[in-house]
């Protein structure tokens, strides 16, 4: 096992696939380490997945930051990412630096947010110089699900599809060094994939990314009702159901304990 840095993780582009996971706590980031993931992603999809809104427009930076300091506390090797929550960077250029470090000083390795508007560039730009390094996101942008009309595919047109590769060159001539494609055409991230110098991570965005994500609890069952483009590699739902049916019913029947 070798610590993932920002440089290993540059290196990998074109010579290793990786397979990269979000994880919200101590215990599921410590087993997501031991099975080698690269990169474990501290999502704002917490708002979805851990706890309980709709999407990932009600979390709190402290929300993050208690999840970074979990997650970091137990990943020895892998790099650890911070979201930045919808709010903690859009108001200011000087508030989004201090979110930031304060995800740095947390634990964090490096942070991702969502866009590529010359605001966005010109953040990740001021981050990257300031000793913060940055994973970029475009394609389909969570935290902008209200412009969308909800979780829709992006790119699907030709004007649609350029917007998508120019913004993702921009984010990479800004300093990023990794950029999330989600939910856009295969044919479209292979062609990203192919132009920039830094890799790609994709989500919903075919098999020629240079990493993949998959959120944790898709990946492991946990969630029972999962987009078209996820592998459920256990089925954890069924098996805590189960373990909590028959606790339940041996405690009532006096046989434990």
């Amino acid at each position: 096992m070798k610590k993932w840095t920002v440089t290993t993780i540059r290196e990998a582009k074109g010579k290793a696939k990786l397979g990269c996971v979000t994880a919200y706590d101590a215990a599921f980031a410590r087993l997501a380490d031991e099975a080698g993931v690269p990169i474990i992603l501290v999502g704002d999809s917490m708002g979805n997945n851990v706890l309980g809104y709709p999407n990932t427009l009600n979390v709190e930076l402290e929300d993050t930051l208690r999840a970074v300091g979990a997650v970091a506390r137990a990943a020895k090797d892998a790099m650890v990412v911070a979201d930045l929550p919808f709010g903690t960077y859009q108001a200011s250029a000087d508030e989004a630096v201090a979110n930031a470090v304060r995800c740095l000083k947390a634990g964090a390795d490096a942070v991702k947010l969502e866009g590529a508007t010359p605001g966005v560039c010109a953040l990740i730009k001021r981050l990257v110089e300031s000793g913060i390094p940055v994973l970029a996101h475009v394609g389909m942008q969570p935290q902008s699900v209200n412009v969308y009309g909800g979780f829709k595919k992006q790119g699907k047109t030709d004007e649609a599809a350029a917007r998508i590769l120019a913004d993702a060159k921009a984010v990479a001539a800004a300093g990023a060094f990794m950029v999330t494609l989600e939910c856009i055409p295969s044919e479209l991230a292979a062609a990203i994939t192919a132009e920039l110098a830094i890799p790609t991570i994709g989500i919903g965005a075919g098999k020629e990314c240079d990493a993949q994500w998959l959120v944790m609890h898709d990946l492991l069952g946990l969630n029972e009702r999962v987009p078209g483009f996820v592998k459920k590699y256990a089925d954890l739902a069924t098996v805590v159901r189960g373990a909590f049916s028959r606790y339940v019913a041996e405690v009532a029947a006096g046989q434990f304990p």
